[in-house]
């Protein structure tokens, strides 16, 4: 039989099959006196072969010894086994990441550890998309910076202090307010008010988990690019009278 027929009957390509001469898996008959490489059953039968492993994910360069050593077979498969069953746990942690992402309405690149906060965001997008924006941004950052553990012990405070609750939001459509015309009684009743909202975070905070001096530079980096000048006036006190008053303060 001609290559195209030796194709069709395996179903692959006439360019898979010289590349299969080429790495060496397949051999190449000799021309014949009409100039064409004529192939018989044998053929078929090791493009068949070669096909099925090479869909169960098995390198080319190994199918030589497969083909020919079962014990070489059994040793390659129990490797693919173990590669797919990695492969199915890190699709499966992606689509249940994938499902609280969309459970809460999450934009794709919030940490998934960080899900819940979503609708927080959201809350405030509808009113100052800027500002949902630079939350956004500084929650990424902030979960790259604690870590995989970190990040977690986060989502397990903010849930347990309700900084997921519609306080939040309020607070940050304050926060966005503030401008030339705001009254300096203003600014300060809002940070009285964020100190009171946020303090709690520090008392529940896992004494593992450090947070440590980059992250607090890496925010203060970001609000001096992304804030006015009366917003970093108010994180600058909030940040000041977070450290200095104690968590159980009135």
């Amino acid at each position: 039989m001609r290559s195209n027929e030796l194709a069709e009957l395996a179903g692959v390509t006439i360019r898979t099959l010289r590349h299969y001469h080429k790495v060496g898996i397949l051999d190449e008959p000799e021309r014949s006196v009409n100039g064409y490489r004529d192939y018989d059953v044998r053929h078929l039968v090791r493009l068949l072969r070669i096909t099925r492993l090479t869909e169960l994910g098995l390198p080319l360069a190994s199918l030589p010894d497969v083909l020919d050593d079962p014990q070489t077979a059994e040793t390659l498969l129990e490797e693919l086994d173990r590669q797919a069953a990695a492969e199915i746990e890190r699709l499966t942690s992606r689509r249940a990441a994938i499902a609280g992402l969309r459970s809460h309405g999450a934009m794709p690149d919030l940490p998934p550890a960080l899900a819940a906060y979503g609708p927080t965001i959201s809350a405030v997008a509808d009113v100052a998309p800027e500002l949902a924006r630079q939350e956004r941004e500084q929650v990424v950052l902030i979960a790259h910076l604690l870590g995989e553990k970190g990040t977690a012990a986060l989502a397990g405070v903010l849930a347990q202090n309700a900084i997921f609750s519609p306080a939040t939001p309020a607070l940050l459509l304050r926060f966005a307010e503030l401008g030339p015309d705001t009254a300096p009684e203003e600014l300060e009743r809002l940070v009285e008010d964020m100190v009171v909202h946020y303090r709690p975070l520090l008392g529940s905070w896992p004494e593992n988990i450090e947070i440590g001096a980059d992250l607090s530079a890496m925010l203060v980096a970001y609000g001096e690019q992304a804030l006015n000048d009366w917003q970093r006036r108010a994180y600058e006190l909030f940040q000041e009278r977070m450290i200095s008053e104690p968590p159980g303060a009135a």
